[in-house]
């Protein structure tokens, strides 16, 4: 099965994640394209396969050399974002993309247009494949999965490639967040590894954001509005007050490169009580830590008008991994080098964002991430390049020769 074919009958499996469910994998989706993977592995000749119970898959190709080199590993993940359905997706090919919108569907009205994606007239000339507008596309991180199967595949069936022992794993519930949490590290018995989880061609990322989730719960008291005066305290009202304190312009949509923000990502409110979610994000762990302290400063003035109405649960979530890539920068090199040979330039830029490698890093499995090839993730509009991926087939290829020497 070629990469195209491989990636096309991945994207058919229904592997959104679900936060809500606390099961690993959050998602029974999950574990059947997982069983299937397994079966293709076994039918590849894989060797020292396993999947436990909350939907690890990992596997072997043995060394072919006698050479001792370290054992270089490969990961992507099997769900989908919950922010969009990965249900019945209907992916369709568009050949030698001449520029100009793309109608996604006719009767819905949905276009893929380079003036709202500019970076869509990248792909002049290119084949991309597309989704029908009603689902995401699943190129993340499907796309990695099938890169990854087809480079082994590849590697297996050209012996005269002389390589170490290769392992790769593909992993459920990245999208949530909780991808790496039950990654067993020692089993998977890797010197270094590279996600292929990235975005657009060229991508090589080893920086990403400090995270933290904040849950602010706001108290209310209800009475009746006819008799409310001094009695009713609206939790609603009290939560958009604190919304407008925090700085209007850190948020996702007026920041980028290393500008950190504050992401409200969910309201649920009556006048009893109200909960604010928002994520913080920031790549310098200094204003990190200062933009967790504002929340809690904010809940506590809040206090001050409304004495004991305002709460906050903070969690961290992951942090950056420069500080376990930089001892171990030749990682780095050695995908830079192979980008290079398979005529791709390398785009150093850090993550708006994270991925598992930043966890496993921490795990003690130094991780940075490589693109996979899609664009506009997470949503309708989600599309990726059948060339990006053959080049990152290819670059994992070539990672693989450059590890052996």
């Amino acid at each position: 099965m070629n990469l195209t074919d491989r990636f096309l009958k991945y994207v058919s499996f229904d592997t959104q994640s679900d936060e809500l469910t606390n099961m690993t994998p959050s998602t029974p989706g999950q574990m059947v394209f997982a069983r299937y993977l397994k079966e293709e592995l076994e039918n590849m000749g894989l060797e020292e396969i396993t999947l436990d119970d909350n939907g690890y898959l990992m596997a072997t190709l043995p060394a072919n050399s006698d050479k001792a080199v370290p054992t270089v590993g490969f990961i992507a993940h099997l769900d989908t974002s919950p922010d969009m359905s990965g249900k019945n997706v209907k992916p369709r090919i568009v050949r030698n993309y001449k520029g100009g919108d793309i109608v996604l569907n006719e009767d819905e009205k949905i276009k893929l247009s380079p003036d709202e994606f500019p970076e869509l007239l990248n792909y002049v000339g290119e084949d991309l494949i597309v989704t029908d507008g009603t689902t995401l596309l699943g190129a993340d991180d499907k796309a990695g999965i099938a890169e990854i199967i087809t480079a082994i595949e590849f590697l297996k069936n050209h012996p005269e490639i002389k390589h170490g022992k290769i392992r790769i794993a593909f992993n459920p519930d990245e999208e949530i967040g909780l991808g790496a949490h039950k990654f067993d590290v020692d089993l998977f018995g890797a010197d270094f590894a590279y996600t292929m989880d990235g975005g657009a061609i060229g991508e090589l990322e080893f920086e990403n954001f400090n995270a933290a989730s904040a849950k602010v719960t706001i108290k209310g008291r209800n009475v009746h509005p006819g008799s409310a005066k001094h009695k009713m305290i609206n939790s609603m009202r009290v939560a958009t007050q604190f919304i407008v304190m925090l700085p209007r312009w850190e948020t996702p949509e007026h920041t980028e490169g290393y500008e950190g923000f504050y992401h409200l990502v969910g309201i649920q409110g009556s006048v009893e009580e109200t909960v604010l979610t928002y994520i913080i994000r920031d790549h310098d762990r200094a204003r990190f830590e200062s933009r967790k302290r504002e929340i809690e400063h904010l809940v506590r003035k809040t206090n001050t008008e409304y004495p004991g109405c305002a709460s906050v649960e903070i969690k961290d979530q992951y942090y950056n991994m420069r500080e376990k890539i930089e001892p171990v920068m030749h990682i780095i090199e050695i995908a830079e080098k192979a980008m290079r040979e398979a005529g791709v330039e390398p785009k150093v830029q850090p993550i708006r964002g994270g991925t598992d490698g930043a966890q496993l890093s921490f795990k003690g499995l130094p991780c940075p991430n490589i693109f996979a090839g899609g664009e506009n993730f997470h949503g309708r509009y989600e599309y990726v390049a059948i060339n990006s991926m053959e080049k990152a087939k290819d670059v994992i290829v070539n990672i693989c020769k450059e590890v052996h020497g």
